[in-house]
């Protein structure tokens, strides 16, 4: 589980932080090897050059490098400034600015030079915009469609407040995978995703369902935030009857120490059960490893 290194005050809390074990310290590395590649850098060139965001550079997502040296990466919509504040992400919350309407085309632009045959789409939260963002999710689906035969489509949305209206709009464009993150279980969300709630995620990925049926739903959490065995267990279940069919189960690893602390690292056996546990459940797909991360599954190994 890794050594008790220090106590960390967090809202008036003092709550207990863990050393990273070896084995993922070496996981990590390798990761971010791929940094350095010939493929890496260019991916990285490309992105800067037609402006764009990725949730791999604003999450510092530890597969970065290897995404990057397999030309691909989950495209950031919206902008870079998200009008939440949760205390485990590392994007940056304050006041976004106008929408950029030129976004899709260019993050068709992308797609297209990097032969990318599954894209997947995400953003900041844009609770400042009347519906959500999911216009310029639906814009972006229909652009990449009209300009790339062949390709996948996977969006992971906000919850747009429980906004029916605007989870239709991105449902109507028909993405091939709709996910939405449950992130954590119930009893953490005030702490974790305060101003989120996670029934109002459930019945999301209940009514993507009911709209469409034929559209793959996914959702992921991560273990280390202080979670219980039964509450993990809840979770699964609760997806599970919500109608998710892809299930993803991956480390925290907090961005710095202003973010919520890991009380936790998770062995390798651990998520090996878990993943057989999702597996019993009668999941679709499962993808449950220290590095795993909701995107990162089906881009690389698709």
């Amino acid at each position: 589980m890794g050594r008790l290194s220090k106590m960390l005050k967090v809202k008036g809390k003092f709550l207990p932080v863990t050393c990273k074990p070896d084995w993922l310290l070496k996981q990590l590395r390798k990761a971010n090897s791929g940094l350095k590649t010939t493929d890496s850098l260019a991916t990285s060139n490309l992105i800067r050059r037609l402006s764009l965001n990725t949730v791999c550079e604003e999450a510092r997502c530890p597969n970065r490098g290897i995404c990057y040296s397999n030309k691909t990466a989950t495209f950031l919509i919206l902008g870079d400034i998200c009008t939440r504040n949760c205390s485990f992400c590392n994007v940056n919350g304050g006041i976004p600015r106008v929408v950029d309407e030129s976004e899709p085309e260019r993050i068709a632009d992308a797609v297209k030079t990097l032969g990318i045959k599954h894209v997947v789409i995400t953003s900041v939260t844009r609770d400042d915009l009347l519906d959500g963002g999911a216009k310029q999710f639906a814009k972006t689906i229909n652009v990449l469609r009209n300009r790339i035969d062949g390709i996948t489509i996977e969006v992971l949305t906000p919850d747009f407040k429980g906004s029916k209206d605007s989870l239709s709009i991105v449902v109507a464009a028909k993405p091939d995978i709709y996910a939405h993150n449950i992130e954590t279980v119930e009893r953490l969300y005030p702490s974790v995703r305060n101003r989120a709630v996670y029934k109002r995620s459930l019945v999301l990925l209940r009514d993507i369902k009911s709209m469409n049926s034929k559209i793959t739903t996914k959702s992921g959490f991560m273990l280390g935030l202080g979670e219980e065995h039964s509450e993990i267990l809840q979770t699964l279940y609760d997806l599970k009857e919500a109608g998710c069919d892809i299930v993803t189960i991956g480390q925290y690893l907090s961005p710095s120490k202003a973010h919520h602390p890991v009380i936790r690292y998770a062995s390798e056996e651990e998520f090996t059960y878990w993943g057989e546990i999702a597996r019993k459940l009668c999941f679709k797909a499962v993808f449950s490893a220290p590095l795993v991360r909701s995107s990162f599954a089906l881009t690389v190994l698709r």
